[in-house]
């Protein structure tokens, strides 16, 4: 009897294998297209262009300001090395001078586009920032324009960090290039899954890896 048991057992054990390794490849394979997550645009009080990714953020936040979602475009000011460039006589061009350039070059009027003053290393800082100029000013919804597979991770960070007040619209960058479906056929787009998925479960321990101190 024994012997009978332990022989049924097997194609038992079998197909538990072969269903966890075809969920493992599904999952896999899906790993790209889950770290994809939009909100449907509507009326906001500002739009926020996450740093990186030029030239693909800030045009992506053109259009969504020339639709008419919001009034103005708000930019971050990512840590640099200006001032030891200086140092050495080296001119250096801030990342958000380019993207100020981008919109302009784009038809957002010079006075829609505001650099918000503090320096940020990482896109904790900037939803931080963004949301304490909102409180100062009493705005209550913005959109944040970012790269496809940045989208989840930032909807992540911003209710971890502040529920659902102030009201977040993530929205992405659709020119920018992301294989989604294939993403591990190259190294940027696999060490950007990697990136997000490590950020997502930091976010979801309650944020216990900081950003590093300016």
């Amino acid at each position: 009897m024994a012997t009978r048991n332990h022989s049924m057992l097997r194609p038992a054990a079998a197909i538990v294998l072969i269903v966890l390794a075809v969920c493992a490849v599904v999952a896999f394979r899906n790993a790209g297209r889950w770290l994809i997550r939009e909100d449907a645009l509507s009326h906001a009080d500002a739009i926020l262009v996450l740093s990186g990714s030029m030239p693909y953020r800030a045009e992506e936040a053109a259009k969504v300001y020339t639709a008419g979602y919001a009034p103005e475009i708000w930019l971050t000011h990512p840590v640099s090395p200006a001032d030891e460039l200086q140092s050495m006589g080296i001119h250096f061009e801030p990342d958000e001078e380019y993207d100020v350039a981008v919109l302009t070059r784009s038809g957002v009027p010079a006075n829609a586009i505001r650099v918000l003053p503090q320096e940020i290393v990482d896109t904790e800082q900037e939803l931080e920032e963004a949301q304490q100029e909102m409180k100062r000013e009493g705005k209550s919804t913005i959109i944040v324009v970012t790269s496809l597979e940045h989208t989840r991770r930032v909807a992540t960070l911003w209710r971890t960090l502040f529920g659902s007040s102030p009201r977040l619209i993530v929205h992405g960058a659709p020119e920018d290039p992301f294989d989604a479906d294939h993403w591990w056929r190259n190294t940027r787009d696999a060490l950007y899954v990697l990136r997000e998925y490590m950020g997502l479960l930091n976010a979801w321990a309650g944020l216990p890896i900081r950003p590093k101190a300016n």
